[in-house]
């Protein structure tokens, strides 16, 4: 993340995304396999890093092979082919405005009710209560219903999951970097893959 000043002097947290370039590795038609869609493939790596499938798949695209495939559902039929080069000046442009952007949000490990779920913990330290301070306190189960419902918010595995964030105002387009600068944070670690969705 960094910072940019607006035009009327605000200092904007933002983000910078490098968008591409992009290469088509695989057009979908809905003759051929029921549905339109395009793969891309992002950040290109050596042929010691892709399994003989994708070095196939990735040569026969015409290009070498890269870590990240995603399809987008569309269709492209007649605009793109296989082996074309998507750079950020194709899609997007500082008149889009608004992105959405998915990513998988970092991984926080096994964690309590307190940091999970914003539990406030049992209460005051006093009349013994030396050990309880992060604890869940009472479930609600008793005789009845005799058993924990499910989705109830307990203990357990936190972060490293898809998430969505809508509507990040693009705050500039350099073209010539692949660059995207957009408003706010996005999920996921420093480094990470990102979809962008205009």
């Amino acid at each position: 993340m960094t910072s940019v000043f607006s035009a009327d002097g605000k200092n904007l947290p933002c983000t910078v995304i490098e968008a591409g370039p992009c290469v088509v590795t695989q057009i979908r038609t809905v003759e051929k396999d029921g549905y339109a869609a395009v793969q891309l493939a992002y950040d290109e790596t050596t042929e010691k890093h892709a399994s003989k499938a994708l070095q196939g798949h990735f040569a026969k695209a015409g290009t070498t092979p890269r870590r990240k495939l995603v399809e987008f559902e569309a269709d492209f039929a007649g605009e793109l082919k296989l082996g074309d080069t998507l750079t950020i000046a194709d899609i997007f442009t500082e008149e889009v405005g608004f992105v959405d952007v998915v990513g998988t949000s970092k991984g926080k490990g096994f964690q309590g009710v307190v940091k999970r779920h914003g539990f406030a913990g049992v209460g005051g330290q006093t009349h013994g209560q030396h050990n309880r301070l992060r604890h869940p306190g009472s479930m609600g189960a008793s005789s009845w219903p005799s058993r924990v419902f499910p989705g109830m918010r307990m203990a357990g595995h936190m972060g490293n999951e898809r998430v969505k964030v809508f509507n990040l105002q693009v705050i500039k387009v350099i073209p010539e970097n692949n660059l995207l600068i957009v408003k706010g944070s996005v999920p996921g670690a420093k480094g990470s893959y990102l979809i962008l969705e205009a």
